[in-house]
């Protein structure tokens, strides 16, 4: 028998409380039934964004979440500054070039940060900038970007601030009113603690007024039709509404156990996944590294591409490999959503074996070691449920 365990940085493991709320039986949304299920989740979607701002349910992956932040923005010619440190950040550029508006790129080395300074002088070269597009954890290398401090130089300009929060949200303090964000994008397969298939946007008054100069294409994701839907407790298409129901019940679980503890836990997890994987003599490849996944150089010797095939075909346990040129380079354990201590002792007994396997030296037990000191010294004060 091999249990299936899921770490990789998105999708992520669903509790079986949202499994349940899942499989009753389905019922028509458009029913006072489903109003009130919609409008508790758009409320509670305000409480993880904390936001007061709209905040939208779109029947898409995260992506089409990003596609609607362009469409709904912005004109053919428009110029936008991106922060290109990943496969995310070049997805950004993708979407706006796939329409006709002209990136602007911040090239930074993969596993590296972009800065507030970086941005500042580009927008003072380009004082017509319309939008700057970032990430707040860019998945692709478990990097976190400083959004406060690029939000604060953003918001001393006419452009929109504008961040894909796909690993962020929900993992790190992203407050979006408090920091200015204009545009803040989610996903439902991350820290959400779903399956894929919805995607989420919060937009300012500031992204309000450049919908009314927009002139980029949209059906679908028109934002506007949307608003006028959810006034009326409804979606303007047909939602996903299985997932939604499943939303409202894992975001009742985010607020039950409060943001700032959810927050904390993901921050001393992620610690102790760090502690973990140094303590076997690897090397962090992300500065600064994000408290939602952590990416790891692969030992010199050893085959990188192995690495997640022998923990997941082997071992059970399922993480994440490197993407685009730096496949085989580096690993990555995702650690963010439903996730506890308990699970860590599962993630380094099948990376002992599989690097054991692969003929790299450490001493056995000392990842679980490293991590247990990390955990205990934050969950001994815990009081008894």
């Amino acid at each position: 028998m091999l249990k299936d365990f899921l770490v990789a940085p998105g999708p992520t493991p669903v509790p079986s409380e949202v499994l349940l709320e899942m499989a009753m039986p389905v019922y028509h949304h458009r029913t006072p039934r489903f109003s009130r299920v919609f409008r508790e989740t758009l409320e509670l979607l305000q409480y993880v964004y904390q936001t007061r701002n709209d905040v939208f349910i779109l029947a898409s992956s995260g992506t089409g979440a990003m596609e609607s932040a362009v469409v709904n923005t912005l004109s053919a010619g428009d110029r936008v500054i991106v922060i290109r440190g990943g496969k995310f950040g070049e997805r950004w550029g993708e979407i706006a070039e796939a329409y006709g508006v002209l990136p602007i790129y911040i090239d930074v080395e993969w596993g590296q940060t972009a800065s507030p300074q970086q941005v500042e002088a580009l927008l003072k070269e380009n004082p017509d900038v319309k939008a700057v597009f970032t990430q707040y954890s860019e998945t692709s290398t478990g990097v976190v970007y400083d959004i406060k401090g690029i939000s604060e130089v953003v918001n001393r300009t006419e452009a929109l601030m504008v961040v894909d929060g796909i690993t962020g949200l929900g993992v790190s303090p992203c407050p979006t009113d408090d920091w200015g964000i204009d545009i803040l994008v989610c996903g439902s397969q991350k820290s959400l603690m779903l399956p894929p298939g919805l995607g989420f946007l919060s937009f300012s008054e500031k992204a309000w007024k450049a919908y009314e100069s927009s002139s980029l294409p949209k059906f679908y994701f028109n934002l506007k039709a949307e608003k006028k839907a959810q006034a009326n407790d409804t979606t303007a298409w047909t939602p996903a509404t299985t997932l939604i129901i499943g939303l409202h019940k894992a975001l009742s679980m985010v607020k039950e156990e409060g943001l700032e503890n959810v927050h904390k836990r993901h921050a001393f997890i992620a610690e102790a996944v760090r502690s973990g994987v140094q303590s076997l003599g690897l090397e962090l490849f992300a500065s600064p590294p994000a408290d939602s996944v952590t990416s790891v150089k692969v030992p010199e010797g050893i085959d990188g591409g192995k690495i997640p095939k022998l923990m997941r075909d082997k071992y059970g346990v399922a993480i994440a490999g490197g993407q685009a040129h730096v496949k085989g380079k580096i690993f990555r354990i995702g650690h963010l959503g439903y996730i506890d201590k308990t699970d860590l002792a599962v993630v380094f007994q099948a990376l002992e074996f599989s690097l054991a396997e692969l003929g790299h030296k450490f001493e056995w037990g000392v990842s679980q070691k490293a991590i247990q000191e990390k955990l205990y010294a934050e969950y001994k004060n815990y009081p008894i449920r």
